[in-house]
């Protein structure tokens, strides 16, 4: 039995956990200025994917902060929404403590630690996560989670979309299925460095897929973003390339598909592997789907691969160096 596996599973799981769990904060977007969210590895993803999904609706600016230190403008206007997994991340532990000097208004998401703990001790409003997983898979809680809590600060709900995409994500046959056609074109390309191009709302998509393949398959995988990248990055491709691409579009845009149609044909001519993972619309469905089919492709390139997708040594080094200074 694979833990990886049987983990990536519990996807629907973990929404249903999260749809079961959520609490009402009480909070409108009219009553800030701009959000903040904070995170970093799997417990900072959710936040890209929610920015992402709420852009065309939201009527706040949001940013995802991925480091130590928050931006100067924010404030007491500001509302920040931290998660660790752990609750032992020590760049959220920082952020945490700026924010609340700042007087900002906090929300958290954990599974428990030191951020669970001060999140009582200042008795912050807290979505609990169950523990047992690793941080990068268990997206299902996070980002159900953080859905709910965009919805709320819009008066909408997204509940019922979301019990639909749990319902569906319980079958994981068809996904796998998916993932393993994927797989067997790109089987004889293991080694190779993976590209993923995205257009502007399938970034976060973009990044989620680059993060599983390189801490569950332990490969390089790189992000562009079209079309930014028709100006600079295009001009490297010339002769043979070692590389595997991935394009992920979400047709939301005529012009920045024909970029796509343009990519295409130019990689194909010295024959590059090129797979295509096109939406027909970009919905929260379309991109909680997605994300469930490439986190299998990871794995089954893991296997593939003969590597442990479970552990990831060189950060688990960092941590212990970083602890010691």
């Amino acid at each position: 039995m694979n833990p990886q596996h049987e983990a990536l599973r519990k996807f629907s799981y973990q929404m249903n956990y999260a749809l079961n769990h959520y609490v009402n904060h009480g909070l409108t977007a009219t009553q800030f200025s701009n959000i903040l969210i904070g995170g970093l590895g799997g417990s900072g993803i959710g936040g890209r994917l929610v920015k992402t999904l709420f852009a065309n609706e939201f009527p706040l600016p949001v940013e995802v902060i991925a480091d130590y230190s928050v931006p100067a403008y924010v404030g007491k206007n500001t509302l920040v929404i931290l998660g660790s997994y752990s609750g032992n991340t020590e760049e959220t532990l920082t952020m945490f403590e700026e924010v609340v000097a700042k007087g900002c208004t906090i929300l958290v998401l954990t599974s428990g630690g030191e951020l669970a703990e001060l999140a009582k001790t200042h008795q912050l409003t807290t979505y609990n996560i169950e523990a047992g997983f690793q941080p990068r898979m268990a997206l299902g809680f996070s980002l159900t989670y953080l859905v709910q809590i965009f919805a709320e600060l819009t008066g909408t709900s997204q509940t019922e979309t979301l019990k639909g995409i749990s319902k569906d994500l319980e079958n994981t046959a068809p996904y796998e299925a998916d993932a393993q056609q994927m797989f067997e074109l790109i089987q004889s390309k293991t080694k190779s460095k993976f590209v993923v191009l995205s257009d502007g709302p399938m970034e976060a998509v973009a990044t989620r897929f680059a993060q599983q393949i390189q801490e569950n398959a332990k490969l390089e995988c790189f992000t562009h973003v079209v079309p930014e990248h028709n100006h600079n990055v295009i001009e490297s491709y010339y002769g043979t390339l070692d590389s595997v691409f991935f394009f992920l579009n979400s047709n939301s845009n005529p012009r920045v598909s024909a970029r796509f149609e343009f990519l295409s044909s130019l990689l194909e001519v010295e024959n590059h592997k090129v797979i295509e993972m096109g939406l027909d619309k970009f919905s929260l469905a379309g991109v909680y789907k997605t994300i469930f089919r490439m986190d299998w492709l990871s794995l089954f390139v893991a296997d593939y691969r003969k590597v442990d997708s479970l552990n990831v040594p060189n950060i688990a080094s960092l941590k212990a160096f970083l602890s010691n200074q």
